[in-house]
């Protein structure tokens, strides 16, 4: 069984933040462009980001993934 991925180390940072409206909470929460000194270009690749920062991708990408466990259950409590 193959699972969808959806974020990937060459995707832009503009392309994942994008994809996800909390994709920016991550980033941060890594210290990715969340702070005035370690602004990132939105033109990078995560790859980029993350080697320049010295965060391991895998986690970052693994971490944006879970952002989209529970997205289909915003309207059963209605």
């Amino acid at each position: 069984m193959s699972e969808t991925k959806r974020f990937s180390p060459d995707m832009t940072v503009s392309d994942a933040m994008a994809l996800h409206p909390r994709a920016g909470e991550v980033f941060a929460a890594f210290h990715l462009g969340g702070c005035a000194h370690c602004h990132i270009n939105a033109y990078e690749t995560v790859q980029q980001v993350c080697e320049a920062y010295g965060v391991e991708v895998n986690v970052l990408l693994e971490v944006l993934e879970g952002l989209f466990d529970g997205d289909t259950d915003t309207d059963t409590d209605k």
